[in-house]
């Protein structure tokens, strides 16, 4: 039987947007890990009343010279899995087809969890815009909107912010996410367009999850902005997917070192 995630990503998301500090604390204590995983282990850290702090699995923490507490209880994650399934083509002819799914195993432990020789925390790496944009191939060019009133905007792969936006850094990475969530290419006759409300709410919110993991300024204006375009609807567990999976795209590009 599949095991299913204690909480759910819409939750996390609904949690980290509501909540200033949260993001920030996930990102600190678990940035090696992808920010659905960050903010899941910081939520189990938070309901069973338990520090936060670095997490590894049981071997992980044996070969840091560290052993699991007697009793203690494992973190749930969720971790890719691939596979190879056969099947059969038009013309009954056997294929392989390679699948790729996300599970969740209960694997890790906290530090607090452990006992043994001391370990070092390492602080998050640095980030850097422009590394940022290069790594996702995204071309940011001169800007020349006419409404004077427009902070920025995006194009296929290219986008531009305007010479007197409020928060020139927090423009950028708004738009870098509308060309990562894919709204930059949509096509009406496509058959599944996104709303723009839904286009700004995600786009926005990755914003915030990039910003406040970053400790930069601006996530409160992203909340308002949120607010502002989505009200009181609920954002749903496709688009939480969605918004964390680009967040993880911009931090890990400009960034050094892979996301697990």
């Amino acid at each position: 039987m599949a095991k299913e995630s204690p909480v759910k990503w819409e939750q996390l998301l609904q949690e980290a947007v509501s909540k200033p500090g949260t993001i920030n604390q996930a990102y600190r204590a678990f940035h090696s890990y992808s920010t659905g995983n960050q903010l899941l282990a910081l939520w189990q850290c938070h309901s069973r009343g338990m520090p936060v702090g670095p997490i590894s699995t049981y071997s992980g923490w044996q070969s840091k010279a560290r052993y699991v507490k007697k009793g203690e209880k494992a973190l749930t994650l969720c971790m890719p899995c691939s596979f190879t399934k056969k099947s059969t083509d038009d013309n009954g002819d056997e294929q392989e087809d390679h699948v790729n799914i996300f599970v969740y195993r209960n694997n890790w432990f906290v530090l607090s969890q452990t006992e043994g020789q001391d370990v070092v925390v390492e602080s998050p790496p640095t980030w850097d815009h422009v590394k940022a944009l290069e790594a996702r191939g995204i071309e940011q060019v001169d800007f020349d909107h006419m409404n004077g009133n427009c902070q920025g905007f995006a194009q296929d792969r290219k986008i531009s912010v305007s010479p007197i936006a409020a928060n020139p850094l927090k423009t950028s990475i708004h738009e870098i996410a509308h060309v990562i969530l894919g709204h930059t290419v949509e096509r009406m006759e496509d058959g599944d367009f996104t709303p723009r409300n839904t286009k700004e709410m995600e786009a926005e919110a990755v914003t915030l999850i990039v910003l406040d993991s970053l400790d930069l300024p601006g996530g409160d204006d992203c909340r308002g902005y949120i607010q502002s375009w989505y009200g009181q609807q609920a954002i749903g567990e496709k688009e939480a997917r969605r918004i964390f999976t680009a967040s993880d795209k911009i931090l890990k590009a400009g960034q050094k070192g892979d996301v697990k």
